[in-house]
């Protein structure tokens, strides 16, 4: 019986720790040039890429025809010149359905050998971290004024989780 406590009370204090430590921001699964255009020839990547902003965390899903092409990361130079000679990595996986983290801060290149990338198959992004959270204006208790609606939003995404967290491990205890 008291193996179980300590077990039921280390399972509280764990999910209270998770429900503290969990962030508001999600990673965005980029599927390369649209979903109905994949990674293929004749697209512009340039373009597809422009305006969009890729973040430390995000994916990159490329879908391409697996019996022809293939996705290779590269340097800047290689990039330009569309040498898939040394790749940094070879992301093929054999599927034509391939993944790519973006999990560092820094510019990526890719290409697709096998002369595609003279036919457009290349791609660069930067990547960056997430912007911080906007700050609230602070509470002006002085004035009476009740705080926002988003205030409560906010707060309870924290504290009523956190909440339930302690009442469990309480009704434990």
């Amino acid at each position: 019986m008291e193996g179980s406590k300590v077990m039921k009370m280390a399972m509280a204090a764990l999910g209270l720790a998770l429900v503290l430590m969990v962030q508001q921001a999600d990673a965005t699964r980029f599927i390369v040039g649209g979903g109905g255009v994949g990674w293929t020839t004749n697209v512009n990547y340039t373009v597809w890429a422009k305006g969009k902003h890729f973040y430390n965390g995000d994916w990159l899903f490329f879908v391409y025809d697996r019996n022809q092409m293939n996705v290779l990361e590269v340097n800047k130079t290689d990039y330009e010149s569309c040498n898939s000679d040394h790749p940094l990595h070879n992301w093929t996986t054999g599927a034509g359905r391939d993944v790519v983290p973006l999990n560092v801060t820094r510019h990526y290149y890719f290409i697709s050998g096998k002369g595609f990338c003279y036919g457009g198959m290349k791609l660069a992004v930067h990547v960056e971290n997430l912007p911080p959270p906007p700050k609230s204006a602070p509470l002006n208790e002085k004035s009476g004024s009740s705080p926002s609606p988003s205030t409560f939003v906010y707060r309870g995404q924290l504290v009523l989780p956190a909440a339930f967290a302690i009442a469990a491990f309480v009704r434990i205890w």
